[in-house]
This record gives C-alpha cells, structure tokens and sequence, in this order.
C-alpha cells in the first residue's frame, strides 16, 4: 500500500505576488482534498493551527516558531486588513504536520533550529559577519517530529539568513534530531522549506549517505529513508492556481513511498 507525503510553504495564505487578501483555508482544503496520508505546512499562522483540522479532515500536529505578537483572534482579525503588508508581523508563525485519520501517533517531539548556543557556536566556525548573526537571531525556527507505527515525519523551515550556510548547519541539525528521534528501522521521512538548495549544501550529500533520497532542484524537499519511493515532484503551477491567483510563493512537493 503506497503513502503519499506532501509538503508545502503555504507564505501565510498569501498569492504570489502578494496581495491584500488570505486564501489559507483554500490552500489547505487543496493540499488534503486527495487524501493524501501526511502533509507537512510551514508559514502557517499561528490563529490558523486550532483551524487545520476542521479544514483538512487530518489529525493537526502544530509547533509555533515565531510568537504571535497579540492574542491569536486580535491578530488575525487586523492581519487581515492587509494580509500582504502585515504578514507574520501579529500573528506569529508555526509549522504544522497533517495525518490522516488511520495513522496513529505514538509520539511527537520539538527542537529548535537556532537557539543563541547553536547560533554562537556556528558563527565563530563560520565567520559569521555581525549582519548576518543579527538576521539569524531576528526569528526562532522549528523542527517538529510525529511517530507513528508506520512512519516517523520531520518537519523543518529552515532560517533565511542571506547565507546558505546558516540553513544549511540547521539542516544536519533538524537531520540529526530526526534521526534520533525515530526507532531504529522505522520508515523515516525529513520534510520542509530547508532554506538552502543542492548546489550549496554541504549537508544533503550527507544525508544520502545516511540513506536517504536524492534532492531535487530548490527549497523544498521531501527526504526518504527505510523504504523504497519514487522521485520527488514539485506541482506545476497551475495546479496551484484559483481565480486567476497564484497560491504561495512555493510549490508542493510530494513523494509516494511504496
């Protein structure tokens, strides 16, 4: 039996380019509405994670990153006045795992990607110009993990830094975390908007030699390891487009394991 896991930067519901208005439930109700077994979301404000499963049909597993800066029914109410200007300002931002009905969780962990430790040890290693030490410190980024008998997900929205190598350190960071985090043998899947592509990383060859699929081109990635998978595909565009909008500023990309 195949299992399709999806994963998609949702830019807060927001059209590419930005506009004044959300689409976010839409968004969501067109990720899910194949019944797809896992989906992955990252820029999901805050307000919106008590609304994912009523959207999806899915059981919701979020991780907030960045704080909501007022109460979450406040925030979203003057967010939406002008969804393009305001963004993640109020309302925080959180990533969120999706899983269908018959997957059973069995256990769920958090780390951060950037704690001020992590941050000074990597800035020293990499020379680090004090520009962009201020940028990674602005925003907490999250890895969150969901195990169940079947499968165990990691979800990741790596920083944007300016520098690929910053992503980068996070990423074997979120990598190492999820590996430790599933029992030895489980089906393991590292999901997100890693915010670092092939050609500059130095941790995506790692991670094949740890077993895991092959990336593909830009951001966002579904990674494999334990089971047998068919290439990653990101949607066309068109396939994310409503009313003559395009939704978010990435793709989904998905894989089917099995």
């Amino acid at each position: 039996m195949s299992t399709v896991i999806r994963t998609w930067n949702v830019f807060h519901g927001m059209s590419s380019p930005p506009g004044r208005d959300s689409y976010l439930r839409q968004m969501v109700q067109l990720a899910t509405e194949d019944e797809p077994d896992v989906v992955c979301l990252q820029e999901v404000p805050a307000w919106a994670l008590d609304r994912l499963g009523a959207w999806s049909g899915m059981q919701v597993f979020g991780a907030v990153a960045k704080r909501p800066l007022l109460p979450r029914e406040l925030g979203r109410t003057l967010t939406a006045l002008n969804q393009g200007l305001l963004r993640s300002l109020l309302v925080g931002q959180a990533n969120a795992i999706l899983l269908r009905q018959g997957l059973r969780a069995v256990a769920t962990d958090t780390l951060v990607l950037n704690p001020p430790s992590f941050r000074r040890r990597v800035s020293r290693e990499l020379g680090l110009p004090a520009k962009t030490r201020r940028r990674w410190a602005k925003e907490r980024r999250v890895c969150h993990a969901v195990r169940t008998p079947e499968l165990t997900v990691a979800n990741l929205h790596g920083s944007a830094a300016h520098d690929w190598r910053v992503a980068d350190a996070e990423l074997l960071r979120a990598a190492t975390f999820a590996d430790a985090f599933a029992e030895p043998g489980d089906v393991l899947a590292l999901a997100g908007d890693f915010n670092v592509i092939r050609e500059h990383s130095a941790t995506l060859p790692k991670l094949a030699e740890w077993g895991f699929t092959e990336p593909i081109s830009w951001l966002d990635q579904v990674l494999v390891r334990g089971a047998p998978s068919a290439p990653a595909h990101r949607w066309p565009d068109e396939r994310r487009v409503l009313d003559g909008k395009l939704l978010s500023d990435h793709a989904p990309v998905e894989v089917t394991i099995g």
